[in-house]
């Protein structure tokens, strides 16, 4: 998570860059394409309300469409939502990022009951999003879950973690 690709999801996730949704996810639809996973339907991570209206798209969702349209999926952007607003991960400790979302998603059973599911997200730092959108989907019927993000950032212990 750093040089161009940093740039390209800053402009993606802050400036509302949005064509740049489309460039990226080609390269994660080769990842995913080499990863051999058995999938049956796309979820992009949702946003909250509140930054859903602030920033007017969901970033996961610009890479999730164009994703699962280059692999023949399904795109399933409402089968999971967060039912709780968390602040934001930028700065958190690992221990208080999986503090913040424990708990803050919930799953659409009719949609992903016994698939094998394919969360994205734009960034992992420590894992805990990702983490606990897989909770709400195994809680809700998904046979599996797995998840795909276009950059991950090193955590290290006592790093407050800049991405997310």
């Amino acid at each position: 998570f750093n040089g161009p690709l940093r740039s390209a999801i800053h402009r993606l996730k802050y400036k509302g860059d949005l064509a740049l949704g489309e460039t990226l996810a080609r390269h994660m639809a080769g990842l995913l394409h080499s990863l051999g996973w058995k999938v049956d339907v796309v979820v992009p991570v949702p946003l909250g309300v509140a930054r859903q209206q602030q920033r007017g798209y969901n970033q996961a969702s610009l890479l999730a469409l164009p994703l699962a349209m280059a692999c023949g999926l399904p795109h399933r952007p409402r089968a999971l939502h967060k039912i709780r607003q968390t602040r934001t991960q930028v700065g958190l400790s690992r221990t208080a990022r999986r503090e913040n979302v424990a708990g803050a998603f919930q799953a659409d059973s009719h949609l992903v009951e016994g698939r094998s599911i394919l969360v994205v997200d734009d960034v992992a730092t420590s894992g805990a999003t990702l983490d606990a959108c897989a909770a709400a989907l195994l809680v809700a019927g998904g046979q599996t879950v797995y998840g795909i993000t276009l950059a991950r950032t090193v955590f290290m212990p006592g790093q407050s973690g800049e991405a997310t």
